[in-house]
C-alpha cells in the first residue's frame, strides 16, 4: 500500500508541476486538471485517516524528490533556505563569517576559512569543530544549524569549537562576504599569464576581463585560462568570457528545446578584447556546463587548445521557475550546442538500464562534426582535450575515503604535527602514503562493494536453504581476496590520492590563494600548457 501511495503521488505531483510551469501542455489540460483532482483528495484522505499521525510536509518533499529523481539531477525543488543558497552561488555575496563550512547532525564543520575574512581574523582554521554558537548546542539544534552563523554585518557571535580535542571559544563579527569567481591570476613567468576561473556567477565575465587586462599590463602575451573542477553557472557569464577571445557576432551556443520559446541562438555582443594572444583552456573531469561551453566553444571555433582530461558532459540547460511560499523550481528546458553543432551531454537519463540508472553514451554513438578549420570534434561524451591527461579513475573506494572526510581529515592532523617553512616544497612521499593507510585502518574505515553485498546476500540464502556447509570454506576465500583487492585499489590510486591529500595540506597552510602558487611550479597541466604557449609552432599545430 505504501508503494501505491508513493506511486499516486509521484504521478500527480508531475501534473501539478506541469501545469505550473509550462505552456506546452495546453492540449492536455483536462488530464492535468484530473491528476491534481485525485492527488489533492488522496493526500487530504491519507492525512485525516491514516493510522498514525503524518507529516504532510514530509510526505509532499517525499513526492516531489521522488517525482523528480525520474527526471534528471539538475530538475530540483528549492525550499526558501535553498532559493537563498542559489542567489548566494549566482551573486557570489551574503553576510556572514567567511568560511565555507559543512554541517553535521551535532556539529559545524570549518571546511575552508577565506583569508582575512572574520572566521580567519577570529581564528579559526579548517578541521575545527564548531559544538554551539552562542548559547545554542548544535547537538540539540533542530533546524539547519548553520543558519546561526549568519547574521547582520558588523554583529558578533560567539561560537565554541574543538580543535585537535580541546574545547575553544571565539568572537566572530560578522560581516558582507564576496566570493570571487576569479580567486587567483597571476604571471607563470614574464609572458605567460595564469588566470583562475572557479565559478560562473554575475561577476565571472568583469572579474576575468579584469584579470586579462590586468596580466597583458604586466606583459602577458599569452594566457592558461584554469576551468579545472569549475562546476558552471550562468550561460550569459559563459558567452561574455568567450567574447573577450573572439569577435563581436560569433555564435556561441545554440538552444534547443520542445517548447518554441526557449529554441534560441547566443552570439557575441561586445568588442573583445584580443583575438590574436595564444590561449590555452585547463579542464578536467569536474568541468562542467558554462565551462563546457566556453571550453567546446573555443576548441570549435579554433581559438584556444584544449588541455587536460575529458570534461563532465552536461549539455542541458535549467531555468528557475518560481513557484508559491518563496519555494522554487529550477526546470531543464532544453539542451544547448556548441557551434559546430554538437552537444556534449554524456549521460542519457530518458533511456536507463534495468537498474534505473541512466546510460552513457558509448564511444559508438558519438557524431562527428569539425572545427572552423576542419579539426574533428565529437558530441556525446564531454568536452575532448587536444592534449589528454588520463583522469584518475575515481573508484568506489576513493571516493569513499573522501566522501568520508578522510583526506580532509588526515590533511588537518598532518597540519598540526609538521612544520613546514616553505609549502611550495612540499612532496608526499611513500611514507606518507603508508601514513595514510595506516590512518584510514586505526580510523575504522571499510567499504563494502557490491560485490561483496552480492556475496552476502548469497551466502545468506544459501543458509536459508542449507546448503552453506559446502560452500562456506569457498565464500570465506572469496571475501579475505576481496579485501586483498580493495587494498590493492587503494595502491593502484596512490598517486591519486597523494595528490588530493596534498592539496588539502597546502591548503591548510596558506589558504587557497597559496594552492594556486603551488600549482604554478608543481602542476604537469599547467607545465603543459606553458611548454605549448613557449612555441607559436607548436601552439599553431595543435589548431590547424
Amino acid at each position: 500500500m505504501k508503494n501505491v501511495f508513493k506511486k499516486k503521488i509521484i504521478i500527480t505531483a508531475l501534473a501539478c508541476v506541469i501545469f505550473l510551469t509550462g505552456t506546452a501542455f495546453k492540449n492536455d489540460f483536462f488530464e492535468i486538471a484530473k491528476q491534481i483532482e485525485i492527488f489533492t483528495t488522496l493526500f487530504k484522505e491519507i492525512n485525516m485517516n491514516y493510522v498514525d499521525e503524518t507529516n504532510p510536509g514530509d510526505l509532499m518533499d517525499t513526492a516531489i524528490k521522488s517525482m523528480l529523481a525520474d527526471l534528471d539531477p539538475y530538475t530540483n525543488f528549492y525550499n526558501e533556505q535553498d532559493v537563498e543558497a542559489s542567489r548566494i552561488n549566482n551573486t557570489g555575496d551574503y553576510t556572514g563569517i567567511g568560511a565555507k563550512v559543512k554541517t553535521l547532525k551535532d556539529k559545524l564543520i570549518i571546511v575552508e576559512p577565506y583569508k582575512n575574512y572574520p572566521a580567519d581574523k577570529a581564528g579559526l582554521k579548517a578541521g575545527d569543530e564548531i559544538i554551539k554558537v552562542g548559547n545554542i548546542q548544535i547537538e540539540t539544534y533542530k533546524d539547519h544549524a548553520g543558519d546561526l552563523l549568519k547574521g547582520a554585518p558588523d554583529s558578533s557571535v560567539e561560537v565554541t569549537f574543538k580543535r585537535q580535542g580541546k574545547i575553544q571559544t571565539a568572537t566572530i563579527k560578522r560581516a558582507e562576504i564576496e566570493i570571487s569567481a576569479v580567486p587567483h591570476f597571476s604571471m607563470v613567468n614574464n609572458k605567460t599569464g595564469y588566470i583562475v576561473l572557479s565559478r560562473f556567477n554575475d561577476k565571472a565575465a568583469a572579474e576575468t576581463n579584469y584579470a586579462l587586462r590586468d596580466l597583458k599590463a604586466q606583459g602577458a602575451e599569452r594566457i592558461i585560462l584554469d576551468l579545472r573542477g569549475n562546476p558552471g553557472g550562468l550561460l550569459n557569464e559563459a558567452i561574455k568570457i568567450v567574447n573577450l577571445f573572439v569577435p563581436k557576432g560569433q555564435l556561441i551556443v545554440t538552444t534547443k528545446s520542445k517548447v518554441k520559446k526557449y529554441n534560441k541562438t547566443y552570439y557575441t555582443q561586445n568588442d573583445p578584447i584580443d583575438t590574436e594572444i595564444p590561449l590555452v583552456v585547463l579542464i578536467d573531469s569536474g568541468s562542467a556546463s558554462a565551462s563546457e561551453i566556453v571550453s567546446g566553444s573555443l576548441q570549435d571555433l579554433d581559438r584556444a587548445v584544449i588541455v587536460g582530461s575529458r570534461s563532465f558532459g552536461k549539455g542541458l540547460v535549467q531555468r528557475p521557475k518560481k513557484l508559491t511560499y518563496g519555494t522554487q523550481i529550477k526546470i531543464t528546458i532544453s539542451r544547448y550546442y556548441t557551434p559546430s553543432g554538437r552537444c556534449i551531454q554524456a549521460l542519457d537519463y530518458w533511456h536507463r538500464n534495468e537498474k534505473g540508472e541512466a546510460v552513457r553514451v558509448t564511444q559508438e554513438n558519438y557524431n562527428e562534426f569539425k572545427t572552423k578549420n576542419g579539426r574533428r570534434v565529437f558530441d556525446g561524451g564531454g568536452v575532448f582535450p587536444d592534449v589528454i591527461f588520463n583522469a584518475s579513475k575515481n573508484s568506489a573506494i576513493t571516493n569513499a575515503i573522501v566522501n568520508n572526510d578522510l583526506v580532509f581529515n588526515y590533511a588537518t592532523n598532518y597540519y598540526y604535527k609538521h612544520n613546514i617553512s616553505d609549502v611550495n616544497t612540499l612532496k608526499l612521499t611513500d611514507t606518507d602514503f603508508k601514513d595514510f593507510k595506516n590512518y584510514l585502518k586505526t580510523n575504522n574505515f571499510s567499504f563494502e562493494t557490491e560485490t561483496e553485498k552480492a556475496l552476502y546476500k548469497a551466502f545468506e540464502a544459501s543458509q536459508k536453504e542449507e546448503l552453506n556447509d559446502n560452500i562456506e570454506k569457498d565464500f570465506n576465500t572469496l571475501i579475505s581476496n576481496l579485501n586483498i583487492s580493495k587494498s590493492s585499489v587503494i595502491d593502484e590510486n596512490k598517486n591519486y590520492l597523494l595528490e588530493l591529500l596534498t592539496e588539502e595540506i597546502v591548503k591548510r597552510y596558506t589558504y587557497r590563494e597559496g594552492l594556486y602558487e603551488y600549482y604554478k611550479i608543481h602542476d604537469s597541466k599547467i607545465k603543459k600548457a606553458t611548454e605549448i604557449l613557449g612555441s607559436i609552432t607548436a601552439y599553431m599545430d595543435y589548431l590547424r
